[in-house]
């Protein structure tokens, strides 16, 4: 019945709407101050999981090409255009905060589509219920995106309640393929998975934080190619 992706999108839309409704009640530093430390904590999410990785040449032939796909097809430009029309769109009803450029706009969209739709947690948990009906793991992600979402409208607006539609896609996508990939998912094939998961999730950190504006859309193809690459390895060089 898909109950972890449904609920997970509703916290996202409950949070961007009481996000944006508070801004005005809460002081600029705070404003500043919370999507900082939510950068921080992408950054040691994502050092945790890769250093749970198996196979790192694995990891990082899995980035290499996917990224090579992912700028050869435009995924990030594809991404950022549909962000700036949604932008456009909403604006009419939904403004943006003032002080919030379009460029800003899409790119701190475009990062977020990426944390909230490809997180680790978001990635299992929807795979977990397709297998099993077990919906723990995503009722445990929607109270973290619950508060996560609030964070972010504080400073992009309602709009990040457009999120929620790309996150559910993504989630129902892995709910009806989690019963295919089964056989691959062993605990190999998932630590190196969760490293190349954690990359992309400090690559999120540092663009959420201005220090590195990663293309990181374009690293999604390599959590597509991680899982054959890992088996593929194994019977290469055998341990």
């Amino acid at each position: 019945m898909m109950i972890g992706p449904m609920i997970n999108s509703c916290a996202i839309i409950v949070g961007g709407l009481l996000g944006a409704s508070l801004c005005k009640f809460i002081p600029k530093r705070l404003q500043h101050g919370l999507p900082a430390t939510f950068a921080l904590a992408s950054v040691a999410i994502g050092i945790s999981m890769i250093i749970k990785g198996h196979n790192m040449p694995v990891v990082v032939m899995s980035l290499i090409l996917g990224t090579a796909i992912g700028e050869l097809f435009y995924f990030e430009a594809g991404v950022t255009k549909v962000a700036a029309i949604i932008q456009q769109k909403i604006n009419r009803f939904l403004p943006m905060p003032r002080g919030l450029g379009k460029t800003e706009f899409s790119q701190q969209f475009t990062a977020l589509i990426v944390l909230f739709g490809a997180s680790g947690l978001g990635v299992i948990g929807a795979i977990t219920e397709g297998l099993n009906g077990d919906y723990k793991l995503l009722l445990v992600k929607s109270m973290m995106d619950l508060v996560t979402a609030m964070i972010f409208a504080i400073a992009l607006g309602p709009g990040v309640v457009m999120i929620a539609i790309v996150q559910f896609g993504v989630q129902a996508s892995l709910f009806l393929l989690a019963k295919p990939i089964q056989p691959y998912m062993d605990a190999i094939a998932y630590a190196d998975f969760s490293a190349v998961g954690g990359i992309i999730m400090l690559a999120i950190g540092l663009r959420i934080a201005k220090i590195m504006n990663f293309s990181v859309v374009n690293f999604l193809p390599a959590l597509l190619l991680v899982l054959p690459f890992s088996h593929l390895w194994r019977h290469v060089f055998p341990s």
